[in-house]
């Protein structure tokens, strides 16, 4: 009876194993074998959904004092850089802590596009601080360095490395209780409001890398698209691409189930799972969007209706790629922002050369997604399909190509840079971008197609001229 009892469960087991991924979403992607091998639990079985609160409105941050009172907040940090330091965004929010007789502190030292130095200068400050709350007000660079400002203060005896991302950091797992951390987004890119992701530029390596667990997500996100008017173009547009490979990149990813090793305690299940129906759900409705509005975003400042659906865009597709992950776009980012050398995007007022984070993802997206096609390439002529290619009579072995003309189309029409001869770089600089690449296994090895150190070095290399 013991036996049959067994063999019944083990039935029923297989049973949920294969309908586990049958949902109208993936079935008709993903025919793989089940996440279950026969010898045990060699790939995940499970994915988790994480987000922030997230509350919507023009004129929505008015409440943040209110909320912070709410919380019982006595002691608040609110950290912003030092251009919008001087911006309505930071005074709406100063006024509402003033209004609501919040104590607060400034730290508008953020580096755009931050830095593990300028990340430590920002934790010093939180630390000293004894701060029982923080608001971030700016894009994803203030986000972050606030996510991990909270981070280390709540744990001030852990060395910076212990929660940075593997193999350049230890990955360690945040099990101490962090304080509230609302978060005022003011471009329309990052999603980092809704994310438990905070990344930096690691000097050391010239490469960028993070931390990434759902525990230093923010407690709430407000976002209020009056704040997406103050945008100069470029910066519309960079921050659009990032939304757009946000997308593209959770969309297409490596399906949990397929994912490995399967955790052997949920704590230990990472913030990037792989693609699954929820995250899905999220990335196709950002696609659309930004199909719909981007480019009248980017046009237009004063078109609110654009910016403010853009805003939105950010936020679904944080929540999409925020728990599915992102792939090769982003992990080959990383190198291309850290190894920068003289160019200075145009409406970035900074000291420093930079490639913004969203023009370093997308400048490579025409050559990854040909690149990964081959996998999943239903995906990939569906999401052609949403950016305006008609796919009526597309085959699914030209769907790469058919989604890499698409990108470059929309790119064109956007004045970006063509490739990345036009940011400084040249072929003699692939080694060391391949070389930068490789350590950011926590993106990389959610694409769909493994890749070689020889694919990357191509894919730099058909990267350097987009047009």
């Amino acid at each position: 009876m013991a036996a049959a009892a067994r063999a019944r469960v083990a039935h029923l087991l297989g049973q949920l194993q294969r309908a586990s991924c049958q949902c109208p979403t993936h079935s008709h992607t993903y025919s793989q074998a089940p996440g279950l091998s026969p010898s045990g639990k060699t790939t995940d079985y499970a994915f988790e959904m994480a987000v922030s609160n997230i509350r919507y409105g023009a004129g929505v941050t008015k409440e943040v004092g209110m909320d912070l009172q709410n919380m019982g907040a006595k002691n608040v940090c609110l950290m912003t850089d030092k251009n919008l330091s001087q911006l309505p965004p930071v005074q709406a929010v100063m006024d509402s802590l003033v209004k609501n007789g919040i104590h607060f502190q400034v730290y508008d030292n953020v580096r755009v596009e931050p830095t593990d130095t300028s990340f430590k200068e920002a934790i010093e400050f939180a630390k000293k601080g004894a701060f029982d709350a923080y608001v971030a007000v700016g894009g994803g660079s203030t986000m972050d360095t606030c996510k991990a400002a909270n981070l280390y203060a709540s744990s001030p005896h852990s060395d910076f490395l212990d929660y940075v991302n593997a193999p350049i950091g230890k990955g360690k797992p945040v099990s101490v209780p962090l304080k509230p951390l609302i978060a005022v987004p003011t471009t329309t890119g990052t999603g980092s409001e809704t994310t438990g992701v905070a990344v930096f530029d690691y000097q050391h390596l010239k490469v960028k890398t993070g931390i990434a667990s759902r525990a230093i997500k923010p407690t709430l996100g407000l976002i209020d698209p009056l704040h997406t008017l103050h945008m100069p173009e470029r910066l519309v547009a960079n921050s659009g691409f990032d939304v757009l490979c946000h997308a593209l990149e959770s969309y297409t990813a490596l399906p949990y189930h397929m994912r490995s090793p399967c955790p052997s305690n949920p704590i230990m299940r990472p913030a990037y799972q792989g693609s699954n129906p929820i995250s899905d759900l999220w990335a196709v409705h950002a696609l659309r969007i930004v199909a719909k509005y981007m480019k009248r975003a980017v046009r237009n400042p004063d078109d609110l209706e654009a910016r403010s659906h853009m805003h939105l865009a950010s936020a679904f597709a944080g929540i999409g790629f925020g728990n599915a992950g992102v792939h090769l776009c982003h992990g080959m980012s990383y190198p291309i922002s850290g190894l920068v050398k003289t160019y200075k995007a145009k409406d970035y007022n900074v000291d420093h050369p930079l490639v913004p984070h969203g023009l370093s993802v997308v400048l490579t997206s025409p050559a990854v997604f040909t690149f990964t096609a081959r996998m999943f390439p239903e995906r990939h002529l569906e999401t052609a399909g949403i950016l305006g290619a008609d796919i009526r009579n597309a085959r699914t072995q030209d769907a790469g190509s058919v989604l890499a003309d698409t990108l470059r189309k929309f790119l064109f029409d956007l004045d970006v840079d063509d490739g990345l001869a036009a940011v400084g770089y040249t072929k003699a600089d692939i080694p060391a971008l391949v070389k930068g690449t490789l350590p950011q296994e926590r993106v990389t090895k959610l694409a769909p197609r493994p890749q070689s150190e020889e694919d990357l070095s191509a894919l730099f290399e058909a990267s350097m001229k987009l047009y």
